[in-house]
């Protein structure tokens, strides 16, 4: 037990290495923008201050979404979803698969399900003993159900779910901004240093002009910048994708199963309305690192492209054992009811004319019966 615990406490210390290696390039890069260039490099007064209000606000927007992605507790299923006492003991003595399933059909009848395994059957999570919501996914790394969980992310040390999603698409956008805004306003200094480093002649690169601290900063900033900037274009443009078609990463590798069958659509409610299930409707707390995400992780609007198999009713017949499913048959309308009403005095208007036909038919016959 006790070389376990120790184990999983190491686990959990280096899980913090990427963390601590983000935090340390944001620290560095915060030096050598602020110190290094702004205040060593550039002589103008105006664009020194422009740049350090630019950067200063993106700065703040980054750290802020990141602290919120890290330490954003996910959300886990709530006691309704967790089997009762005398239940759970049946479903861990039962032996069979099918009696366990029986078992979880009778626990989830009262609950909002929606999504099935591949086999169709209740999923279930043997590991926290609980019957899993809609979008609900079991993470190794945290070792917990997360809701809606979209993948665990080792640069946050967390697992991005329904909680933190939102702060994580938020983290993406700053960090794109606060590269973007370092590399482009860089940019020009980097072209004058490494233009000036590669003349070896010492009147064309002057010490008090340029100094090494800041040659090595200012140029090793821009790479930086850059590489982080294409990197996180990527995974940014890739999630806001994923924003818009209301999936997760796990639900876009592997489409979620209804009752109906698979449907990689079937959370997809518009791409407005999407947004809004991560965003919230209040646009003005968009851009903030503040939770305002719609609904409360367990249950989501679906768009179910077919008609449910499991709400059709059957009757059984008096007279056979056999089941037929009922068909429900809509009430007609005033135009068909006026039609069919008109179409019935027409017919009884036939019969009437048919009928005196032949009332007269058989008094003629009478009448020349009589005359011969």
């Amino acid at each position: 037990m006790a070389p376990t615990h120790v184990l999983r406490c190491c686990q959990r210390g280096l899980a913090w290495i990427p963390v601590i290696f983000i935090a340390l390039v944001v620290c560095w890069s915060y030096y050598a923008y602020v110190v290094e260039l702004c205040l060593y490099t550039i002589t103008m007064m105006g664009e020194r201050i422009v740049y350090l209000i630019f950067f200063h606000v993106s700065f703040v927007m980054f750290v802020w979404s990141y602290w919120k992605t890290i330490f954003t507790k996910p959300a886990n299923p709530s006691k309704e979803f967790c089997l009762p006492k005398a239940e759970k003991e049946r479903y861990e003595k039962e032996e069979r698969p099918e009696s366990q399933q029986e078992i979880l059909w009778r626990a989830a009848s009262t609950l909002p399900l929606y999504t099935r395994t591949g086999a169709g059957a209740i999923r279930y999570c043997d590991r926290c003993q609980v019957i899993k919501p809609d979008r609900c996914h079991h993470c190794s790394a945290c070792d917990m159900c997360v809701l809606k969980m979209d993948h665990h992310c080792p640069w946050v040390n967390n697992c991005v779910g329904f909680s933190n999603y939102k702060f994580f698409i938020l983290f993406l956008a700053y960090s794109l901004v606060y590269c973007l805004f370092i590399a482009a306003t860089v940019l020009q200094y980097f072209i004058k240093f490494w233009t000036l480093c590669r003349r070896k002649s010492a009147e064309n690169c002057p010490k008090n002009e340029l100094n090494n601290s800041a040659k090595f900063h200012v140029l090793f900033l821009f790479f930086v910048a850059a590489m982080f900037c294409i990197s996180i274009l990527s995974l940014f443009s890739y999630h806001l994708w994923l924003v818009g078609k209301n999936r997760s990463t796990i639900e876009a590798f592997r489409a979620p199963v209804f009752r109906t069958g698979s449907d990689k659509n079937g959370f997809s409610l518009g791409f407005r309305k999407n947004i809004a299930q991560v965003f919230g409707d209040q646009k003005q707390y968009w851009l903030l690192p503040i939770f305002t995400s719609q609904g409360d992780g367990l249950t989501f609007p679906t768009r179910l492209v077919n008609a449910d198999a499991e709400q059709a009713t059957v009757t059984l017949q008096p007279d056979s054992n056999k089941c037929v499913p009922e068909v429900s048959v809509s009430p007609l309308s005033e135009s068909q009811n006026r039609l069919l009403s008109n179409e019935q005095q027409a017919n009884n208007a036939d019969d009437h004319l048919a009928e005196n036909f032949l009332k007269s038919a058989e008094s003629e016959t009478v009448t020349m019966e009589s005359e011969s």
